[in-house]
């Protein structure tokens, strides 16, 4: 009898636990549904006040905020998602907004876009940052790392707003916090910069020699008139004390055309 009571004991509460989680699952979507309307309304309003979303539409399910249509800049993409993520009850947004502003040739548009983040940061910590391009039928893929994460998001706000880009893909990193690192970067900049043969590339905030450090370990990237310009710099870098390892990934401005 007692096993019996125990076994039918164990049947209830199970079949209560069954019960519950039914309860539960069948109830989250008539909970989201239930704002869609409100939703709907709500996201109509904020998009038709900002004439950059003119031709954008949206539509609710579920909670889920689908966005459809076009703008002319990439970065009017980002912030219709993000305008609409702040809505009350928004359970996520489905992006699906088409760019149709400019449309460049991918050379022009990279070219464009390279002379731009030449100057990103300007007169800061430019030396210790270091970006990279490439651009496939508008879309932009942008590499390389920073050391603060303010020059990968002016770099990344000045391509988001560049007509022709059609998205972005970030694969900028941020190199590790470090005093050690810091003191490499410094001594780096000036056994480099103050070299009679180099300090000419200190002059053009546009053309700086970049040193990136990680973890003890130098990279030097940009580009140099010469071959012997890009030697120098890597005898340099390798005489800084305290340096782990020196990459030298100068390029040399005239190899092509000799």
């Amino acid at each position: 009898m007692k096993t019996a009571r125990k076994t039918l004991a164990k049947l209830a509460g199970l079949t209560l636990m069954i019960g519950l989680w039914s309860a539960t699952l069948f109830a989250e979507p008539v909970t989201a549904t239930r704002y869609d309307n409100q939703i709907q309304t709500t996201v109509t309003q904020k998009l038709s006040a900002k004439n950059q979303f003119r031709a954008v539409q949206s539509s609710v399910q579920d909670g889920i905020v689908t966005l459809m249509g076009t703008v002319d800049l990439y970065q009017s993409k980002m912030d219709a998602d993000k305008l609409v993520r702040k809505a009350a009850h928004v359970q996520g947004v489905r992006n699906l907004i088409g760019v149709d502003g400019a449309n460049l040739p991918d050379s022009e548009l990279e070219q464009k876009l390279a002379q731009k983040l030449r100057y990103v940061r300007e007169g800061y910590d430019i030396t210790f940052d270091y970006f990279a391009l490439n651009v496939k039928d508008g879309v932009v893929t942008v590499e390389g790392q920073d050391r603060t994460g303010v020059g990968r998001d002016e770099a990344l706000a000045d391509i988001r707003n560049t007509p022709g880009v059609k998205d972005v893909i970030d694969n900028i990193t941020l190199e590790p916090v470090s005093i050690f690192d810091d003191g490499l970067r410094l001594r780096a900049a000036r056994v480099i910069y103050r070299d009679s043969v180099l300090s000419k590339y200190a002059i053009d905030p546009q053309r700086p020699i970049r040193i990136i450090v990680d973890n003890g370990h130098i990279t030097l990237y940009g580009s140099v008139d010469s071959e012997m310009d890009k030697n120098v710099a890597g005898i340099r870098a390798n005489q800084i004390f305290g340096a782990f390892s020196v990459q030298n990934n100068l390029a040399v401005e005239n190899s092509k055309k000799s």
